[in-house]
């Protein structure tokens, strides 16, 4: 089955083309076909596509809406010159699989798209206002370039954390709140989550129940979770995508009186100050150089700028105490696992990190963690650590394919 995975956001499509059925993924035999990003929609877009074992194509065009980006990857893998042997007209594409960031508590495990379905994911609307009408957009582009006929699937950033407790998940507000507009910790980052807590299953030989770990999404976007027995009980974002960790531009956890503090003393409204606290804080707000952390880490070395090591510094101390906070949480665990684009390629940030850690039982081993590359999977502790420390990276295209394979098949 080749399945064809969209990520659309409001002026981008990321997509990835998969080949896997039910026998591939019991075999983890998956194979990628293609993958590729169209960039600002709506004006002259950046094209790039990439067939798996090919140079990548880029290219520019005018594409006015999230339907002529899919029809334009549609066009490209079908055609011979992209290289892709098993594609060859739109019937090679047997299925359609959605990130969905937010499913509320409808939604607590990916499902087949129906009218339903769809009207479900416009009633989180309010829940991600920046998310959900976009992953909407793709739903109904595809609808349209490929008819109703073909199976679509949705799967929601949120699902894999509905296992936490109403301990986690409640925050301390009048509970009517709650029962009227569902104001709770949902999480996000569930496929990632729920991908590098599999992969460490695989690595380890051992059941989902016997999974305890915790692990640090850290990219551009950032959060923790705590999985016990093979479940998410505690997350660090909230009910947006927010809360919890030091992130690019988000600016994580904060007293909330600030909000009206800085809108007073700003002359903000309500809405612009949603926006600094998404769009100009973080990494970016801290050094006010940039959100990228290969380019603090360059500097504060290079120039010894004191505002990107703080940047840093911060980033790296949340991230360590969401780690304390969920050993006790859990009890205890058997590993911290690192992921994202951070997580994966950060040798300097997973040693800070991990730095003060030795009481608790981590002791990282520097020559481990300094030789892991970029694309690779291992431990990165000490081989007498109590908390072991690994770095997995993530898939969540191929998690979505998977699951969209296992829905259209029925199979749990």
């Amino acid at each position: 089955m080749n399945v064809l995975i969209l990520n659309c956001g409001s002026s981008s499509v990321k997509f990835q083309l998969i080949s896997t059925d039910l026998e591939r993924i019991e075999q983890n035999t998956d194979e990628r076909l293609a993958h590729g990003i169209i960039e600002r929609i709506g004006g002259e877009a950046i094209i790039t596509l990439l067939a798996t074992g090919k140079p990548p194509q880029r290219s520019t065009a005018p594409l006015r809406e999230t339907r002529a980006a899919v029809e334009l990857i549609l066009r490209w893998a079908c055609a011979e010159e992209s290289g892709i042997k098993e594609v060859k007209s739109v019937a090679d594409i047997h299925a359609v699989g959605h990130r969905v960031v937010h499913g509320g508590e409808q939604f607590k495990q990916s499902v087949l798209i129906t009218d339903e379905v769809l009207r479900g994911i416009e009633d989180c609307i309010d829940l991600a206002p920046l998310h959900n009408p976009a992953n909407i957009k793709g739903i109904n582009a595809a609808r349209e370039v490929f008819g109703k006929g073909l199976p679509q699937v949705a799967v929601f950033d949120t699902a894999f954390h509905h296992t936490l407790p109403e301990h986690a998940y409640l925050y301390a507000l009048p509970y009517q709140l709650y029962r009227r507009h569902r104001i709770r910790r949902y999480g996000f980052h569930g496929t990632s989550h729920r991908y590098v807590a599999y992969r460490y299953r695989q690595l380890k030989n051992i059941q989902r129940d016997q999974t305890n770990i915790i692990t640090l999404h850290l990219g551009n976007g950032c959060s923790a979770a705590a999985i016990k027995n093979g479940n998410s009980i505690d997350t660090s974002m909230g009910l947006t995508p927010l809360e919890g960790l030091v992130m690019g531009t988000r600016s994580g956890d904060l007293d909330p009186a600030i909000i009206e503090f800085v809108a007073a003393k700003e002359g903000l409204s309500a809405q612009e100050v949603e926006t600094l606290l998404n769009k100009q804080s973080g990494l970016l707000g801290l050094s006010g150089l940039t959100d990228d952390m290969r380019e603090l880490l360059d500097e504060a070395r290079e120039s010894d700028d004191r505002r990107a090591k703080i940047a840093i510094e911060i980033f790296c101390y949340r991230a360590r105490k969401y780690i304390g906070s969920y050993l006790a949480a859990m009890n205890g665990a058997d590993a911290v696992v690192f992921t994202g684009g951070i997580g994966e390629n950060s040798a300097e940030v997973r040693a800070k990190i991990c730095d003060g850690l030795a009481w608790l039982g981590l002791e990282l081993d520097s020559e481990r963690n300094h030789a892991l590359t970029a694309g690779h999977e291992g431990v990165i502790s000490s081989d007498g650590s109590r908390l072991a420390a690994y770095v997995i990276p993530t898939n969540e295209e191929l998690l979505i394919a998977r699951d969209t394979v296992r829905v259209v098949y029925g199979v749990p």
